[in-house]
């Protein structure tokens, strides 16, 4: 594991090269967001994207979608993984928005992960896009270039997180999320690693 100050480091060259980092799912209301990254678990952001714009036409908000028929949404969103499940949850997450938190998405991370097809990455998506709050959530592209890299030397996603929480600065967790899953997509790849153009392989374990 790094000390500090090479973190900081790490952290400040990774923001170097993805200034523009951040959700790249497309969305209007914290709802659609939810929503959205509910849908993104196992598929890329990209696919969910392709299906959220018809999605979100005939469904714009919990109200809507919680009175939804399901072979209606699956009609929508089969183009994506596990849409019967996907479909089915978003659904009931509605209905649950609606009976229970008046049709807005509860703040609180314990009430989010009440929520059907709701995890704790998802959660904390929406807690730190949504509503702006310093949040890690770690997703493959996290959980891969962290441990990779040396940030972490752990087994699962959350210890992983945990760690991360413990020497990243509060301050930087979202921006560190965002970096991370860049560098994952663009750089630090699951297979063939770009090591030879990576702004961090001075640094990185993987080329020790």
């Amino acid at each position: 594991m790094k000390d500090l100050i090479e973190v900081e480091l790490i952290l400040d060259l990774l923001k170097l090269e993805y200034p523009e980092a951040k959700c790249a799912l497309d969305f209007e209301t914290t709802f659609q967001l939810l929503v959205s990254v509910a849908l993104s678990a196992q598929t890329t952001d990209e696919s969910v994207n392709k299906i959220t714009p018809k999605l979100f036409e005939k469904y714009p908000d919990a109200v809507s979608l919680a009175e939804a028929k399901q072979e209606n949404v699956e009609e929508i969103i089969r183009t994506i993984g596990l849409y019967k499940n996907k479909s089915r949850n978003i659904i009931e997450m509605s209905k649950m928005i609606v009976d229970v938190y008046q049709g807005m998405v509860p703040r609180p991370y314990k009430e989010l992960i009440k929520l059907k097809g709701v995890g704790r990455k998802t959660a904390n998506v929406v807690l730190s896009v949504g509503f702006g709050e310093q949040r890690i959530a770690v997703d493959t592209h996290v959980f891969r270039v962290s441990n990779r890299i040396g940030l972490v030397d752990e087994k699962d996603v959350l210890s992983t997180e945990k760690k991360l929480m413990e020497i990243i600065p509060v301050e930087r967790w979202s921006e560190t999320h965002h970096s991370l899953i860049f560098h994952g997509r663009n750089s630090c790849t699951a297979r063939n690693p770009k090591c030879e153009e990576c702004i961090i392989r001075d640094y990185c374990k993987y080329n020790d």
